[in-house]
């Protein structure tokens, strides 16, 4: 089987397209090993496409007192917004006081400490405020007068599972989407994988080891595909999250807790939408088929209209998304109480077999650095951590390197971009500049004029950048483009989605 041109051989097989697949492909491509990534779907298809959108140290965690993953997580938001200032970015949180809580000198507290925990540069400190004079307070009923305000981030989820692989691309791994691995087994020092593609062709692989980050299949895959018990369980937490109509007008997001001991934002999404989540359900249903439930969107509703003046009904409900997070089965008697934070289990009966279990979209990196850690000794990696330091694609704004400036200053970069290609219209560029960063000069390379961009799919979206995504982001169905690769899905016409897809398979024209 040596050379054999029907094997293809790597150092790491990973089983998993979500972000903590695509951060260990990423840091593990980078370090010099061979990499092959497989999903059975699109990247971020399940869990990683269904988050709040937040990098955040996860205030509620406190109360738990899981001080270790809230400061890790506090410690990694400007790691993170200092290499992808494209498309994360500072968000202020407000939280009005309600006087049948937790008392006000509480909250203080638990915020001081929160600021407290890890140093910051980027993000300023939590204060009080008046909610009767604070512009977050007139979208609020009358009977919210104090209230918090405290800082976090926003992350476009699904894109940073994209740049995540296409960096690891870029540096030598080999991603496949919509490809199953249907089993693996030991041969001696190696794993043997069947990997299934789309149009039921097989790819076999060789991997010196094998990581299983499926997500919530995790111990699926490993009863199943590769025959081996695990002595960690998986708690499945379903997550939905409803989109209305704009309902305030200022950047502030809002996090409410309901007396019921659950939080629930409500963020400022896409212009002219508000994000009203999450849920948290303990969910044993299909995995592939993850819906919201009525139940859910009036519980949302309901806990919307307790603190804001404009009502809102499940009629007002313009998009819906849910996600199922596998945590670490902890024995916590609530969903809302179960642990964050992940565990490894490496087992080292043979080729080594590093599965991934639980974890948060604000600690990926950590995570995927741990994790290269772990197994780097038995493949003879040299080269140490370097993901702390690198800008994600598209996120070299002003300089190589992260900084703060790229943060601060990203309004700038974007009135440089729309000089630069003062031909398209300003709107486009400005939204260029949030999904591709630098990349945007990829896309339009070699294009002058309006007419370079091959003609106008559905408003505000051409066909050069749908051939970019094709070409550079794995995009494959109207869906990946309009509901991951970008939200445009919620701007444009009725119909888009199919008359996209039939575009994109009937011979994609040259842009």
């Amino acid at each position: 089987m040596e050379n054999s041109p029907h094997i293809l051989d790597c150092d790491l097989l990973i089983v998993g397209g979500g972000i903590n697949g695509a951060g260990i492909a990423r840091d593990a491509a980078g370090r010099g090993l061979s990499v092959v990534l497989c999903e059975k779907d699109d990247l971020a298809a399940h869990t990683s496409s269904a988050s709040t959108k937040l990098i955040h140290g996860g205030l509620r965690y406190l109360e738990y007192y899981e001080f270790n993953l809230v400061r890790k997580a506090l410690i990694e938001r400007e790691v993170l917004l200092r290499s992808a200032p494209h498309i994360m970015w500072p968000l202020r949180f407000v939280m009005p006081h309600d006087k049948g809580q937790r008392p006000g000198w509480m909250i203080r507290t638990g915020l001081f400490l929160y600021d407290s925990l890890a140093k910051r540069e980027i993000l300023p400190g939590s204060q009080g405020i008046d909610l009767r004079k604070h512009a977050a307070g007139e979208p609020l009923k009358p009977t919210f007068t104090r209230g918090f305000v405290y800082s976090d981030g926003w992350v476009e989820d699904a894109r940073l599972v994209v740049l995540n692989a296409v960096d690891a691309a870029e540096k030598g791994a080999k991603i496949f989407t919509r490809t199953r691995c249907e089993s693996a087994q030991r041969q001696g020092d190696r794993w043997i994988a069947q990997l299934r593609t789309a149009d039921g062709s097989t790819i076999n692989a060789r991997a010196k080891c094998l990581v299983n980050a499926a997500g919530p299949w995790t111990a699926h895959f490993l009863q199943t595909a590769a025959q081996r018990p695990s002595a960690k369980s998986l708690r499945l937490i379903k997550g939905s999250h409803i989109v209305v109509k704009r309902l305030f007008d200022h950047p502030y997001a809002y996090i409410f807790q309901h007396p019921d001991s659950r939080i629930v934002f409500a963020i400022p999404y896409e212009q002219d939408f508000t994000l009203v989540g999450t849920t948290d359900i303990d969910y044993q249903g299909d995995m592939n088929k993850v819906e919201i439930d009525q139940q859910e969107i009036s519980y949302l509703c309901e806990l919307a209209n307790r603190y804001f003046k404009k009502g809102i009904t499940p009629q007002d409900v313009v998009w819906t998304y849910s996600g199922v997070r596998p945590l670490v089965e902890d024995e916590a008697a609530s969903a809302s109480a179960v642990t964050r934070d992940y565990r490894f289990e490496l087992d080292e009966d043979g080729a080594p077999l590093l599965s991934v279990f639980g974890g948060k979209i604000t600690t990926f990196r950590k995570l995927a650095e741990e994790a290269v850690d772990m197994i780097a000794p038995k493949l003879s990696v040299q080269k140490g951590a370097w993901t702390a330091d690198a800008c994600m694609p598209g996120g070299d704004l002003f300089g190589s390197k992260p900084n703060n400036r790229a943060v601060l200053e990203f309004d700038r970069f974007v009135r440089e971009l729309q000089m630069n290609y003062a031909w398209l219209p300003a709107p486009l560029v400005a939204r260029y500049a949030r999904a591709y960063g630098t990349r945007t000069h990829v896309l339009l390379s070699g294009r002058t004029h309006i007419g370079d961009m091959g003609g106008e799919i559905a408003p505000g979206l051409y066909v050069a950048e749908v051939n970019y995504l094709m070409e550079h982001e794995w995009a494959v169905t109207a869906a990946d483009i309009l509901w991951r690769r970008s939200k445009l899905g919620l701007h444009v016409p009725a119909g888009t989605e199919a008359k996209l897809d039939a575009w994109m398979h009937t011979g994609r024209a040259v842009a």
